[in-house]
């Protein structure tokens, strides 16, 4: 069943990845944050070092070529919408990677949609029963739903609980987190996708 806001063209209408990149510049940018309204204000400083993780994941990324080809064989258009917001930090340390394999295949259609502004959307793909992000959802031109990723890969996934069950505060906790992606290096993120397009390749072939 496709969806209603798929049929409403709201995905379709989410902002392009430079769009967002832009806006996130500008946040991460501004001098004096008290002049933002109260929520921005709040995440500013999330925004300000995730902008500088994005930025060197876009400088130091290759796509495996196992990967690449993956991608190339895409050979009707997808719209991939990803549910996320710029103070994220698993969305820092993933979607830069994905937006580059989006770049790989001119049939892939990244469109960015604010988890805060669509709430109603975003509550179709809870984790546990909470918003968490980034969610991607790969859709057809149809609007079927091809596969969801998100909001971290799985190994993530394990820190972030351990780290739960261990009570640690959210500085800790975040710490461990970021500690795991700097090591990783998107390296399982690349292998989850891997898997993600073969099995669907391998459904539309």
């Amino acid at each position: 069943m496709v969806p209603q806001f798929f049929l409403d063209k709201r995905p379709h209408q989410g902002l392009r990845y430079d769009e967002y990149l832009h806006r996130m510049e500008a946040l991460a940018s501004i001098d004096d944050p008290g002049s933002l309204p109260e929520t921005e204000r709040k995440y500013w400083e999330y925004t300000r070092l995730n902008y500088q993780r994005t930025r060197r994941i876009h400088k130091t990324y290759q796509i495996s070529d196992e990967l690449k080809s993956l991608l190339k064989n895409i050979s009707g258009p997808q719209l991939w919408m990803v549910l996320t917001e710029p103070w994220c930090g698993d969305s820092a340390q993933n979607l830069p990677y994905i937006a580059e394999m989006a770049r790989v295949n001119p049939n892939i259609n990244l469109r960015i949609l604010s988890r805060d502004h669509n709430p109603d959307i975003m509550d179709q793909y809870l984790t546990g029963g909470k918003r968490s992000i980034p969610i991607l959802v790969a859709f057809d031109a149809r609007g079927r739903e091809l596969f969801t990723w998100g909001p971290r890969p799985a190994p993530a996934a394990e820190v972030f609980r351990k780290a739960a069950r261990q009570g640690l505060e959210k500085p800790e906790l975040n710490q461990k987190l970021h500690l795991w992606y700097g090591r990783d290096r998107g390296k399982t993120l690349e292998r989850e996708f891997t898997e993600l397009l073969k099995r669907e390749l391998a459904l539309a072939g």
